[in-house]
């Protein structure tokens, strides 16, 4: 007996790559329901070799549904998130709505598997930020060997991360440089298109933007509080896949060496470290794959017990759809849901 499962954002990219993840995975799925506003209604969206016709979500009645995967938006989930999971439906959240609740567990399945149990507080599982979910797959291994003391870390972001809008507009306007047209910055506060944006989300009062406070305190729910990170989070004229160049400071030696076996052996982690022309991961090599990408992994001489390294993912994928997959692949392994329609 399988689950039936509601996608919410089920148009959006991360919305598809749900889609195509949960048919991939071959999640054991009865019925799969697209959800979106009311101008998404009669929308055709893929699974598998199936069409789904997209339905609106604000008419939408969870109460037989088993599992509802969101991806909508802060400002949906906060709305509609506690409405589900009050009709018995497990919520996996996208957004950042519910990730700093102390009663909603933020999991990543390599990391923090064990805190998933918490779900039960108000049946939502928050999904963390993109950049933030690549790192703390590469550091969980490396904190359980040599205890990370201190992160520092400068994003590579693409425009996927800001949607389809984000891509459109990269696109837009390479176009127009090349032709010779105007070129108009509309999602982005500058121009992207043969450029770098050193601003992601908001400014905050002490000068971090809002993405850079989220890796700090998303790290530090998953991982260890005590670990100190400070980041520089920069969108760059990628279409998909954001990278981070790291350097970490650990508690305990570890060396360059200890480092690349223990990432080789860790779950979700691909080492590609050869210290040759074109020895490392790239976003393009990423795009379309599940595994954080680990390169460039070397001992920095200026710390103690420090190693720099570089990491990229498909942040459609692991930053957000695949994670999310994941995370309903942990409730079904470890029998936290079971498919209503078998209940009853």
């Amino acid at each position: 007996m399988g689950f039936k499962v509601a996608i919410v954002g089920a148009t959006g990219n991360v919305g598809r790559e749900m889609l195509n993840i949960l048919e991939e995975r071959g999640f054991p799925i009865d019925e799969v329901v697209a959800l979106a506003s009311r101008r998404s209604l009669g929308t055709e969206v893929s699974f598998g070799d199936r069409t789904l016709k997209v339905k609106v979500l604000d008419t939408y009645d969870f109460s037989d549904t088993d599992l509802c995967i969101m991806s909508a938006g802060g400002n949906v989930s906060k709305e509609w998130s506690p409405k589900i999971g009050k009709q018995g439906c497990v919520v996996i959240d996208n957004s950042s709505a519910f990730r700093y609740d102390q009663d909603v567990p933020l999991i990543v399945p390599e990391v923090n598997p064990d805190a998933i149990s918490l779900f039960t507080r108000k049946n939502i599982i928050a999904n963390p930020n993109c950049s933030t979910a690549q790192l703390v797959v590469a550091l969980k291994p490396l904190h359980d060997h040599a205890r990370i003391k201190r992160v520092v870390v400068a994003t590579y972001q693409s425009v996927s991360g800001a949607g389809k809008e984000g891509m459109d507009e990269l696109f837009t306007q390479t176009r127009a440089v090349f032709v010779a047209d105007p070129v108009e910055a509309k999602k982005f506060t500058k121009r992207i298109a043969f450029n770098v944006i050193p601003h992601i989300d908001v400014f905050m009062d002490d000068g971090f933007t809002k993405e850079e406070w989220k890796m700090v305190a998303e790290t530090k729910k998953m991982l260890d509080p005590k670990i100190k990170l400070t980041a520089t989070c920069v969108r760059v004229p990628v279409f998909i896949g954001h990278s981070e160049a790291v350097n970490i400071e650990f508690e305990n030696p570890i060396t360059a060496d200890e480092a690349r076996e223990i990432l080789r052996d860790a779950p979700g982690c691909l080492v590609v470290d050869k210290r040759e022309d074109g020895g490392y991961a790239t976003p393009i090599d990423t795009a379309g794959e599940d595994a954080t990408y680990i390169s460039r992994i070397r001992e920095d001489s200026t710390i103690d017990n420090g190693l720099s390294m570089w990491i990229v993912s498909d942040n459609l994928r692991k930053g957000a759809a695949l994670n999310a997959v994941q995370i309903a692949e942990l409730l079904v392994e470890r029998g936290l849901i079971t498919p209503k329609k078998k209940a009853a």
